[in-house]
């Protein structure tokens, strides 16, 4: 990068850190700390939530995603809105009846204590998980920029984030991700109108859509169904799975993970979490399309222009530093010779008065030339992986950053990287923030020490959120050969989890003869289930889309807990009181 794009991305990050300490200013106890004294509006309640879910991730894995796999990816998130209406008819209105700090609290009221506390650890787990991925995120940028080890800029990057989330609590993060969001969606459409003008002259924004389309990157539709017309389980992303498996997930992640509660738990009144929550539906689906049609429109900029034979320039360096440097050197001459072919073939790209015209000739042309790139890519990642070199063979989330870095003028380079970094340091904050509150009001409240004054509970608030910083970043360190776009990677995690925790609060919506024992028995067999199918999925033995594990995860917890509470109910061993929605026992 120029010193004018590091000029911008410093005073970027300065800027949004003193913002986010000078709006921090809130009551010095846990209701200021997580909760932002309950009195956030709904705009930024929609913001908030928006600002958690949009990391790093999102910025530099989906249009990777999108670039590689197309754009059915957006099928994901298909079941969201309609996930929004039911939890605001549902969870929310009780959230915020009770007044509770962390949604597992009602399970205890609902439940029992361990009930609580099963649910709270599987949130930690995965989201402290999670976390960490998201800490790797940011990392990869400056190690891409500055050259360093990964396992330094993770170190680097998980302070700073530390001091940042420690400093202001929940109403920085919020107020914070408020002026993200806006500087995010202005650079990512800047970044969508260079990739645009930077196509060869006569090329215009259909033609690179027509070029996408043609190439298979357009599949923003798909049934999952076989040739042979029987369903694709294994299929990760289609209309099916984004439809159940992508409602049952939404339920979970903006139901039960503390994450996204803890963001509409700080509105001043339930219409305002309401209104927040269905904005977010209404606008996650369209904005996370806009995301991967960059990743598409990138995908046609590489078809006019040449295109790495590695998007990750570190690791081609580090190879042509090996004992196989003369291979990379014949592997780099056949692929420079399939980007002449392929700008040639491009040259006569067939002109018509419309615009472009993509003949099924032309079209088998430019798919033959393309898979000869692809095999040329596949003996590099095989070389990566020889002893001696070592490193992530996945490069899908260095394509637009490596874009960005080689194409857009200065000053922009700087902007763009400023945004990554604010999608990450909003939504880390926003999660470190929901760590510490779970850690604090569901465990050392709850068993170390209930009699905490205001001011202790301030402080050890912080001291969780230095702990949740630390282990995010050994995590971190473990993220680099994750093998998955890290978009997915997150999201298959959250799978593992997810369903089991949704059945275990819907089970206590709607399920009122159903009590403790029988539900936190069914948690533990659902989560070991649902483990259990996804070794089995990562080895072959069975072929199932991540997204199924949220469906089957809850199903399996409901069945489970209420074949259980039959047989104590006949051995009459259940002493627990049945309690309603509300929480409060029946009489």
């Amino acid at each position: 990068m120029s010193y004018f794009d590091w000029i911008v991305l410093i005073i970027s990050l300065l800027g949004i850190i003193l913002y986010g300490v000078y709006k921090s200013r809130s009551s010095r106890n846990l209701e200021g700390y997580f909760l932002s004294d309950r009195e956030m509006p709904w705009w930024l309640i929609l913001l908030s939530i928006m600002g958690t879910q949009a990391s790093a991730i999102t910025f530099l894995s989906a249009p990777g995603q999108a670039y590689t796999d197309g754009m059915r990816f957006v099928q994901y998130y298909f079941g969201l809105p309609l996930a929004m209406v039911v939890l605001c008819i549902t969870f929310v209105p009780l959230f915020h009846r009770l007044r509770l700090y962390t949604a597992y609290e009602y399970l205890e009221k609902r439940f029992d204590v361990k009930t609580r506390i099963i649910t709270s650890f599987l949130f930690l787990l995965q989201r402290g998980v999670s976390t960490g991925i998201s800490v790797y995120a940011p990392s990869i940028i400056l190690s891409s920029l500055l050259g360093w080890n990964i396992y330094i800029t993770n170190v680097l990057m998980g302070g700073l984030l530390i001091i940042y989330t420690m400093s202001g609590g929940a109403k920085a993060v919020a107020y914070t991700q408020q002026l993200q969001l806006i500087r995010i969606f202005v650079s990512m459409f800047v970044a969508a109108y260079m990739v645009v003008r930077l196509l060869p002259e006569g090329v215009g924004f259909f033609d690179a859509l027509k070029v996408g389309g043609k190439m298979g990157k357009l599949n923003v539709i798909t049934t999952g169904m076989k040739p042979n017309g029987g369903f694709d389980w294994s299929d990760q992303y289609n209309l099916l799975s984004g439809l159940i498996g992508g409602l049952f997930l939404a339920l979970s992640y903006f139901g039960t993970d503390q994450s996204q509660v803890g963001r509409y738990l700080t509105a001043k009144s339930l219409r305002e979490s309401r209104v927040g929550l269905l904005m977010n539906g209404l606008v996650k689906v369209p904005m996370q399309f806009l995301i991967l049609l960059i990743g598409v429109l990138v995908f046609s900029f590489y078809q006019f222009h040449k295109a790495p034979l590695f998007f990750n320039n570190t690791l081609v360096e580090k190879v042509a530093n090996s004992t196989y440097a003369d291979s990379l050197k014949i592997i780099q001459s056949e692929y420079d010779q399939f980007n002449n072919r392929k700008l040639a073939l491009m040259e006569k790209y067939p002109r018509v008065e419309s615009g472009m015209d993509f003949s099924p000739v032309f079209q088998e042309e430019l798919k033959n030339v393309n898979r000869q790139g692809d095999s040329l890519r596949k003996s590099f990642k095989q070389m990566i992986g020889k002893s001696g070199v070592g490193g992530d063979s996945n490069d899908t989330n260095y394509i637009f950053l490596r874009f960005v870095i080689d194409f857009l003028p200065k000053g922009l380079v700087g902007l763009l990287i400023a945004v990554i970094f604010l999608a990450s340091w909003g939504s880390i904050a926003a999660a470190l923030n929901s760590l510490a509150s779970a850690s604090v009001v569901d465990f050392h409240k709850k068993f170390v020490n209930p009699s905490m004054t205001e001011s202790q509970d301030y402080r050890i608030a912080k001291i969780y959120t230095l702990l949740w910083g630390i282990f995010c970043i050994v995590v971190a360190m473990f993220a680099y050969n994750i093998g998955n776009s890290l978009i997915e990677a997150v999201n298959k995690l959250g799978s593992l989890f997810y369903g089991v925790v949704l059945g275990v609060f819907l089970v206590a919506f709607f399920f009122k003869k159903i009590r403790g024992n029988a539900v936190f028995w069914s948690a533990i067999l659902g989560e070991l289930g649902v483990i259990t199918l996804f070794v089995l999925n990562e080895k072959k033995i069975i072929g199932l889309g991540f997204l199924w594990l949220n469906f089957i995860g809850a199903v399996a917890v409901i069945a489970i807990a209420w074949i259980l509470q039959l047989l104590i109910s006949r051995n009459g061993n259940s002493t627990v009181s049945i309690q309603d929605v509300s929480g409060i026992p029946q009489k």
